[in-house]
């Protein structure tokens, strides 16, 4: 049984979607201990334990552990089937998360299959499923998989309620991930956003393209951000950047809370933007964080630059290693951009079937 130390590095929850995600999919059991060790809150928090019971329905696997505030867990996997599946994150935990953490069993899966989740849709310390939908999986499928996200309703912090769907096909039975080919240099000529409320007047929504609108103004890019009012069953606000630039794919988020001004979400997204124009990479932090396991599933060796190096990345690679024969080297400094090599291990579908 793979041994997994949760304090390890940045500490946090993507230690335990990695460690599921490649768990299920290679059929590898773990146990870790010391879950979230360096978060003011120890331990499974409600949308961690919801990844864990969503990959023990697709994998039939054993699980102990698996209760709120549990810093141990141990995860049995059986084998992954695909199908028809419907999970309740509850309140306002991320679905994006939930979603990531079943895609890598799931594009590799025996069959098709169709995702309903209900949860949080644009909340905070997540990707927002704009994210997802926009910079994640168009890399994802550019590797073979299909994967469709469809919002039927957004969720936001504390009420949740949004709900999300998705089509899986896995890939072809005998094939391997495709290897992307990422350039040295991004070359962004123009953003495209969204500033959106739900259940607030649109002033507000406007008020946040303004402030992005005068953050961004130093570049003299083309920029347009569409102005929207959403459905969802409580108030929220959200702004989501995407850079437009050929291969070189990003994305920059922030989400509104109470008492956060629209000024401020508008000019977070923003600036976050304006950081990774003016340093050297093409991935964006939180893409480059997303894409290593599918990097490391995949053929060959992919390189990718990217305009900063995280403790997240770099735990990741940690987990990513425990489970697959990979080599990987990165080259820079945390928190600077730089450039993240991995020698994949090639695996194909029918290495996991049955």
């Amino acid at each position: 049984m793979i041994e997994i130390d949760g304090g390890y590095g940045e500490g946090g929850g993507q230690i335990i979607r990695t460690a599921l995600g490649l768990s299920s999919l290679l059929k590898l059991p773990f146990r870790i201990y010391h879950i979230r060790k360096n978060r003011p809150k120890p331990g499974l928090r409600a949308q961690h334990l919801a990844g864990v019971r969503a990959v023990k329905t697709i994998s039939s696997a054993s699980v102990e552990g698996d209760r709120i505030d549990s810093t141990e867990l141990a995860f049995q996997p059986g084998t992954v089937k695909g199908g028809d599946y419907r999970f309740d994150i509850g309140t306002a935990g991320a679905t994006p998360l939930v979603l990531q953490t079943l895609l890598p069993p799931l594009v590799f899966a025996d069959a098709e299959s169709h995702l309903v989740l209900s949860g949080g849709t644009h909340v905070p310390i997540s990707p927002p499923m704009h994210f997802i939908r926009e910079i994640f999986l168009p890399v994802l499928t550019g590797m073979g998989p299909e994967v469709k996200v469809s919002l039927r309703v957004y969720g936001f912090y504390p009420r949740g309620g949004g709900e999300v769907e998705a089509h899986v096909r896995p890939i072809m039975e005998g094939a391997s991930l495709h290897r992307p080919a990422f350039p040295e240099k991004k070359s962004v000529w123009a953003v495209r956003g969204i500033s959106a409320v739900a259940n607030l007047p649109l002033s507000i929504a406007e008020r946040q393209k303004k402030a992005a609108m005068e953050v961004l103004r130093e570049i003299k890019i083309d920029t347009d951000i569409k102005v929207t009012s959403v459905s969802a069953p409580s108030p929220g606000t959200f702004v989501f950047l995407k850079a437009e630039g050929g291969a070189c794919i990003a994305g920059f988020s922030s989400v509104g809370i109470r008492g956060k001004r629209a000024e401020v979400v508008g000019s977070e997204a923003a600036s976050a933007f304006l950081q990774y124009y003016h340093r050297d990479g093409c991935i964006d932090p939180h893409l480059a964080d997303q894409i290593v396991i599918y990097l490391a599933l995949a053929p060959g060796t992919t390189s990718f630059t990217t305009t900063a190096i995280t403790p997240h990345l770099l735990t990741n690679l940690a987990v990513i290693k425990k489970f697959l024969d990979v080599q990987y080297t990165v080259e820079g400094q945390v928190s600077g951009p730089g450039r993240i090599s991995i020698r994949g291990a090639g695996y194909s579908r029918k290495c996991f079937s049955g």
